[in-house]
């Protein structure tokens, strides 16, 4: 293999300064061990960010933001979850597909999710995340789309509370969750402390960031648990509750 083709991560906390090759199958089992799960904590953030705060990069998307480590930890992270949590507009920008891993719910007060978009590999589960007041006119566009996917209505109203959202999900045996943003969902969580770990990738890219990643009014308690970085200046973060 060519240095170019190398994929070297370093960890900087804990400060053991290991070192493993992302390309490889020895590197890909050593970053499964370094984000191997803590069992009490059932609900992770995972999302991108540049160095200005930016979800997305010059496309309006992630995919310029990321790069092949950050695509490992996101298998990687999705792999050790029941279920992918997103907004109905990330899914829309991304055209997300369900993972073989893990189940894909996405939280939709209109089921509108340009249903050509989301396609699901054999296997996958979808669920629409939805307020109760809404499932039917939900439920009817995702007849008209043609989405296979289960509604899950959720009760209160139209801005959904975090823990409803992981109770409804508990419910349907999906307890160990991975929410993947976008900025409004990801801040509704992180602000109602429903989150148990912050897994954040800083991309080294400066930009326009109309809006934060994360927008919170108040400031949260977490200390650093690990801290990753790469060859190509990319940091990985992982943030818990003390």
């Amino acid at each position: 293999m060519s240095a170019a083709s190398a994929l070297l991560v370093t960890q900087v906390v804990p400060r053991t300064l290991d070192e493993a090759d992302a390309s490889t199958p020895e590197g890909r089992a050593w970053l499964e061990a370094v984000y191997a799960p803590d069992p009490a904590n059932r609900v992770r953030l995972n999302m991108i960010t540049s160095l200005t705060g930016s979800a997305v990069g010059a496309d309006g998307t992630s995919e310029t933001l990321t790069n092949r480590v950050d695509r490992a930890i996101l298998g990687i992270i999705r792999a050790a979850s029941d279920v992918v949590l997103v907004g109905a507009s990330s899914v829309r920008a991304e055209g997300y597909i369900a993972p073989r891993s893990a189940a894909l719910a996405v939280v939709t007060a209109s089921g509108r999710l340009d249903g050509h978009r989301l396609t699901s590999d054999e296997g996958s589960r979808i669920l629409l995340v939805c307020p109760a007041e809404r499932a039917g006119d939900v439920a009817a566009e995702r007849d008209a789309q043609g989405i296979d996917a289960e509604i899950v209505a959720v009760p209160g109203g139209p801005d959904l509370d975090p823990r409803a959202i992981l109770d409804a999900l508990a419910e349907r045996g999906l307890p160990r969750v991975v929410c993947e943003g976008g900025p409004t969902l990801a801040s509704r969580f992180v602000g109602a402390d429903a989150i148990d770990e912050l897994c954040v990738s800083v991309a080294p890219v400066v930009g326009p960031a109309p809006s934060p990643f994360i927008r919170v009014d108040s400031a949260t308690p977490l200390t650093l648990h690990g801290m990753l970085v790469d060859t190509a200046g990319f940091s990985y973060l992982r943030l818990r509750r003390p």
